[in-house]
């Protein structure tokens, strides 16, 4: 009697964690909707930082822009991402994920109508600025509130979807920028806008913030509504709250709490990726493409239309990838084509210099740069943003989301800024430095990364908690 008692108990708690596996691996129409409508915001991203090399030339014609004028104008984006990523963690706590995203476009959109309509820099500077700031607050909130919503076993696939829309923006504008007029093209930019301010009526709220808010129904219904409504929650629910009580039975976190030893493994990787994501020379290259298709001698037109075309094939590419190979796989392997990418362009320029295979040059330039951007566009470009929202607790998550994503757009800033003081300097000498920062990349991806596909929040969170412990 015993026996049959402890064969059914068994039977039954297999068949309750056959069914609780099932609904973390279901996918609903829900999720695939609340991800669309965070990525436009991703859109407006690849809009944005595609838009000044394509609309320069009618810019500088038209308001009379010296080069200096122009570059400020360029840059001041990544200037303004740093205002924005030194807010976004606290804004995203304070008024929601959704909020946040809401809050975003209100600069995004005064952005691109300060550009449509500017009669002079200030106006051009401080829309591109404005909407640099947007750029900073969805560069965080955009991948938190995916990675928060998405069942375990497909979360880094769509998390890479905001790299794949980026992409997509930036395709779009390198392709219609060289027939649309730059005031026209920046009203193209408030599309995407306009589409995700109504579209985010109609998508829940990240069901672990609302439990971190306290708000346990609507924890739930938040849940029930991403699984679907024949769905049992309730492991999910629990988990949450139990990781929230933990959490708030702690100290409350404060920003210096981020250099205790429990979470230096968390801080190092978060930080470290963003570092080498941007010091690889990536920023630089992406905006200023052109001026290394001219220094090698390719034209610069050809290029950017060759990586318009390469770039969202990539970048789907890397969004299947990402889960079949797993995130620290798919970072070695891209973070190793740069590698390799960034010494073919410092050999080439280098012949270059000597007088050596000039007929070869651009080829082996457009190789370099295109082989360069589709690496990245496979790992490196989304995977950092998909562990930083992956590797940090709740009760840190503010702070840490905030000093991390302010490290990447600070680098970014000084990497594009003195991108082209270097190519002056010594081209053959800029990407050996960058080949030497991604082999460094390689060395500590391999000696610090962890693998999370296919583990909870919950559970990646705990792992690099009690590391040192």
């Amino acid at each position: 009697m015993t026996i049959s008692e402890n064969q059914r108990n068994l039977e039954a708690g297999l068949l309750n964690k056959n069914r609780n596996d099932i609904n973390e691996c279901r996918i609903t129409l829900v999720v695939l909707f609340s991800t669309f409508v965070s990525v436009c915001g991703s859109f407006c991203f690849g809009c944005a930082a595609g838009y000044s090399s394509v609309a320069q030339t009618g810019i500088t014609n038209d308001l009379g822009l010296s080069v200096a004028q122009y570059s400020m104008f360029g840059s001041i984006m990544t200037f303004g991402a740093m205002f924005g990523a030194i807010f976004s963690g606290k804004v995203s706590d304070l008024i929601g994920r959704k909020g946040t995203m809401w809050f975003a476009q209100i600069f995004c959109i005064a952005g691109w109508l300060a550009i449509a309509f500017a009669k002079d820099t200030v106006w051009l500077d401080g829309g591109r600025f404005s909407t640099g700031f947007a750029v900073g607050l969805f560069s965080y909130v955009i991948p938190v509130y995916i990675a928060e919503i998405t069942p375990k076993h497909v979360r880094g696939a769509f998390v890479f979807a905001n790299q794949l829309m980026q992409s997509c923006g930036l395709s779009l504008y390198y392709v219609i920028g060289n027939f649309v007029h730059w005031r026209n093209l920046a009203l193209v930019g408030l599309i995407p806008c306009v589409l995700q301010v109504v579209t985010l009526f109609f998508i829940p709220e990240s069901p672990r913030l609302l439990g971190k808010w306290g708000l346990d129904e609507e924890c739930r219904a938040s849940l029930q509504l991403l699984r679907g409504e024949d769905a049992d929650v309730s492991e999910e629910a629990n988990t949450i709250k139990e990781t929230m009580i933990l959490f708030e039975e702690g100290p409350k976190s404060r920003v210096m709490d981020l250099f205790q030893r429990r979470y230096a493994p968390s801080l190092v990787i978060g930080v470290g990726l963003m570092l080498l994501q941007q010091l690889s020379g990536s920023s630089g290259i992406m905006f200023y493409v052109g001026s290394v298709f001219d220094k090698g001698g390719f034209p610069s037109s050809i290029g950017s239309m060759i990586l318009a075309v390469i770039m969202i094939p990539k970048a789907i590419l890397g969004l299947i990838l990402v889960e079949k190979m797993g995130r620290r796989p798919l970072l070695l392997a891209s973070t190793s084509g740069m590698c390799l990418c960034s010494l073919f362009l410092a050999f080439s320029f280098s012949f270059r210099s000597y007088g050596m295979l000039d007929e070869l040059t651009p080829i082996f330039t457009c190789i370099g740069v295109v082989g360069f951007i589709s690496s990245f566009a496979v790992g490196m470009g989304g995977l950092p943003w998909i562990i930083m929202s992956e590797i940090f607790p709740m009760n840190v998550k503010v702070s840490a989301g905030t000093l991390v994503t302010l490290a990447n757009w600070s680098f970014s800033w000084i990497v594009a800024f003195a991108y082209n003081f270097m190519l002056e300097w010594n081209a053959s000498g800029t990407f050996l430095i960058f080949f030497s920062i991604c082999a460094a990349g390689i060395v500590f991806i391999y000696a610090m990364v962890p693998e999370t596909k296919g583990r909870t929040l919950e559970d990646i969170q705990a792992s690099l908690t009690d590391f040192l412990q």
